[in-house]
């Protein structure tokens, strides 16, 4: 007499993509956004990376050009050669109202410019970190819905076995995967970015000081004296005659 043989225990196997295949309508648009979610974050990511580098080797380049100034045409001449600079921008812009400038007024200009530097660099953080917070959201949204979707199977078939519930419950873990596999690295990014960009123009506004002085500094040869000539002084007004400063 033969002893049949024990039949093999079913294997299981986890499969996200034909979780994805079988999933319901709501729950794969769910799943469609958070991957162009996650894709967007990588290449933001990248884009800012590069980014940064290139706006960090031209500032350099800038600083060590306008290390040797030693008035404001030196600097000017510096800014021109390096516009491309976030500090050269700062300096040209600085530069176009030196004539009739004072410091005070300049180091507004230079604020100014500073601001709009820092909007330029920070383009797409915004995107980023909307990323961030809303992936868990929408994914938590995928599962929620498909856990509602499991309540109706089990009213349906009036069974609450596995073959009922798990492909529904299956399809609601998946999003929460894909929305935490997408805000996780944008958090990692934003951070790093971020901290990036401050360094950059922390540096930046470090300069603002020195450049403002250096293009509001007469030269010698051109200064304005305080007081006239003695040969172009008017003559003393004479008595009883009130004394107007001379226009």
């Amino acid at each position: 007499m033969m002893i049949p043989e024990p039949s093999p225990t079913p294997t299981m196997s986890l499969d996200p993509l034909a979780l994805l295949v079988h999933a319901s309508a709501p729950v794969r648009l769910t799943v469609a956004l958070l991957l162009v979610a996650g894709t967007g974050v990588w290449l933001i990511a990248m884009l800012k990376l590069l980014q940064i580098g290139r706006l960090r080797s031209s500032e350099r380049a800038f600083e060590h050009a306008s290390a040797s100034a030693e008035g404001g045409r030196d600097l000017y001449q510096a800014a021109v050669s390096h516009r491309g600079s976030p500090g050269g921008r700062i300096v040209l812009l600085m530069a176009s109202r030196a004539a009739s400038t004072g410091q005070e007024r300049m180091r507004a200009v230079a604020d100014r410019a500073l601001v709009d530097e820092r909007s330029r660099a920070s383009t797409l953080m915004a995107t980023l970190g909307s990323i961030a917070a809303a992936s868990p959201f929408i994914g938590l949204f995928g599962t929620v819905y498909g856990i509602m979707d499991a309540f109706i199977r089990i009213g349906q078939e009036k069974s609450a076995s596995l073959p009922v519930v798990a492909p529904a419950i299956g399809e609601a873990l998946i999003t929460t995967a894909i929305g935490l596999a997408a805000a996780i690295p944008a958090v990692i990014f934003y951070n790093a970015i971020d901290k990036r960009l401050s360094q950059l123009l922390d540096e930046i506004e470090s300069s603002v000081s020195e450049w403002v002085l250096l293009l509001t500094r007469q030269p010698e040869e051109k200064a304005v004296p305080l007081t006239r000539p003695a040969s172009h002084r008017p003559p003393p007004p004479p008595a009883g005659v009130p004394w107007r400063p001379d226009p």
